[in-house]
């Protein structure tokens, strides 16, 4: 499989003052098209840096990123704010939902900003919505839902610009046991679709229902090794 994010010698250095913070200290990392794949790691192992880094939220203090075959390492903020556009989606631990708008309103937003006509953004995000298995709650407001379909509201946002690759920052921290694998559930059905999907994650139990795990400890990679035990969930989205 061809891929889709190469990282060479990525180091990540903070100045602090009179400190400098070295996050990450030369972290290599080829993640294939169509792989799900776990991030993981402690509390400031540099995951979340990563992360970033992959989803061009920040920029590497040394080191080469190759994104879909694009060396997107020394872009400008415009330029990397354009392929991020376009290419990445990303789903965070508090959900992020506007509370004064709608879920239709809500999915919507990505492509007020990117330029779609009224028309193309309502048809884009009640398909999104029915895809997360929603379509019955677009005019729901956000503070009527549960902590499962508020992500999933931020999942269907986050595929409304088409991306290749989606990013999952501890998707699943504010929620139940139950509702963590409903999320999960949607993720592999995702994946099986063809997206990319990356998953930061401290819990096992959630890498667990990836392909591949990869372990960041101290800025370094610890490890990187298939997961022959995947789970995998029956029926995708209820």
């Amino acid at each position: 499989m061809n891929p889709v994010v190469q990282l060479r010698d990525i180091h990540k250095t903070y100045d602090l003052g009179e400190v400098t913070f070295e996050a990450l200290g030369g972290v290599s990392l080829d993640i294939a098209e169509g792989e799900m794949v776990a991030l993981m790691g402690p509390s400031g192992s540099g995951k979340t840096t990563l992360m970033q880094i992959i989803g061009l939220l920040d920029r590497p203090s040394q080191g080469q990123y190759i994104l879909r075959g694009q060396d997107v390492t020394e872009l400008s903020e415009n330029e990397r704010a354009e392929v991020r556009n376009r290419a990445i989606g990303f789903v965070f631990q508090a959900f992020h939902l506007l509370s004064r708008m709608s879920v239709l309103e809500n999915v919507e937003v990505p492509m007020t900003y990117a330029g779609f006509s009224a028309s193309q953004q309502r048809e884009t995000a009640l398909e999104m919505l029915r895809r997360v298995g929603l379509a019955d709650k677009s005019r729901s407001l956000p503070s009527q839902l549960s902590g499962g379909q508020k992500q999933r509201v931020a999942v269907a946002r986050a595929l409304t610009m088409q991306p290749s690759i989606l990013l999952a920052d501890e998707p699943t921290g504010n929620l139940d046991s139950k509702t963590s694998v409903e999320v999960m559930a949607l993720f592999q059905q995702l994946n099986d679709e063809g997206t990319t999907v990356i998953v930061v994650t401290h819990e096992p139990d959630i890498a667990a229902y990836t392909q591949r795990i990869v372990r960041i400890r101290d800025g370094l990679l610890e490890s990187d090794s298939p997961n022959p035990q995947r789970k995998r969930i029956a029926g995708g989205v209820a």
